[in-house]
């Protein structure tokens, strides 16, 4: 069995390396716009930025003052067994988070979205968030994510149904004018990892879209072929878009572009975008039936699809 204090303490390990250590495949992707960017103000503003998350993780403080949504995604073992249960390890992930705010890992930004209450821990109704998957073994793996607050606000997650009829044309128009449209002023904070969700409902979508720019990694590729050549016209399209870093142009528009789906209805297809920014912040634990944890490089969230 995997015990209560075993698992409080990689929740709250994962909640810290998030928040402060940018993961290494957005660091590659870093290095790689750097070095390909002609344009000298974007480079510029791409190094000083790449400078600053590797003073944050040297220093464990904050990767960027927006600490945003804090967002778990588990995947359990259909044989693990958990001292308390999946009740007892939200509560942990809640407490996680409580401590990780009163210690300035995390800035308090949780708010009551009418009265704007604010409880100061990043605690409230429906946050944390958590998702779920259900795998084969007696492990858990454990991911938390800082869902940055104007990648998601100012336009970064839209979407709409496209006719059948439109197909492709229509599913590359949307995802463009949505992508232009989120990265006016450079709200979005670009260069982004953008995440597609095509198919199933509109939440479907949403959240496929979410758990794309969240949780694949930076030049990864999807492995059906069809989706894959979508991830690769998209990235080179937006990249001439010549956004650049913040919107003040630049080569690199986007780092990533990732792909998921779902089946559909025949009525239409529902397409969504989501919209991770430069600043990309996650972390991962595995923690095995025997109680060992493991930190991972990758969420891994869609091995096994």
């Amino acid at each position: 069995m995997i015990q209560k204090k075993v698992y409080e303490d990689a929740l709250f390990d994962i909640v810290v390396r998030g928040a402060t250590q940018v993961p290494k495949d957005v660091l590659a992707a870093f290095e790689d716009a750097i070095a390909r960017e002609t344009h000298r103000s974007a480079r510029e503003g791409l190094e000083r930025t790449y400078e600053s998350i590797l003073l944050s993780a040297k220093t464990g403080r904050p990767a960027c003052p927006d600490t945003g949504w804090p967002m778990f995604y588990f995947k359990v073992g259909n044989q693990a067994a958990l001292e308390g249960g999946l009740t007892a390890l939200e509560e942990a992930a809640r407490g996680a988070v409580k401590r990780a705010t009163r210690e300035g890992f995390l800035r308090a930004t949780m708010k009551h979205p009418l009265t704007g209450f604010d409880p100061g821990n990043n605690v409230g109704m429906n946050i944390p968030y958590f998702t779920y998957r259900f795998v084969p073994g007696d492990s858990v793996e454990m991911t938390y994510v800082a869902k940055g607050g104007g990648s998601e606000c100012f336009g970064g997650t839209r979407h709409r149904v496209v006719a059948f009829a439109d197909g492709l044309n229509g599913i590359y128009k949307f995802v463009v004018d949505a992508f232009v449209a989120a990265s006016r002023t450079g709200a979005v904070c670009p260069p982004s990892l953008l995440g597609i969700g095509i198919g199933g409902t509109a939440n479907v979508a949403a959240n496929l879209a979410k758990e794309a720019a969240c949780l694949r990694t930076a030049g990864s590729r999807h492995p059906e072929p069809e989706f894959r050549d979508i991830e690769e016209k998209l990235l080179r399209a937006l990249n001439m878009l010549k956004v650049g870093a913040m919107g003040a142009g630049g080569d690199t528009s986007v780092f990533a572009v990732n792909v998921e789906y779902a089946y559909t209805h025949i009525a239409g297809i529902a397409v969504a975008t989501s919209t991770n920014c430069m600043v990309a912040r996650r972390a991962s634990a595995r923690i095995r039936g025997d109680g060992a944890v493991e930190a991972m490089t990758s969420p891994g969230w869609f091995e096994g699809r």
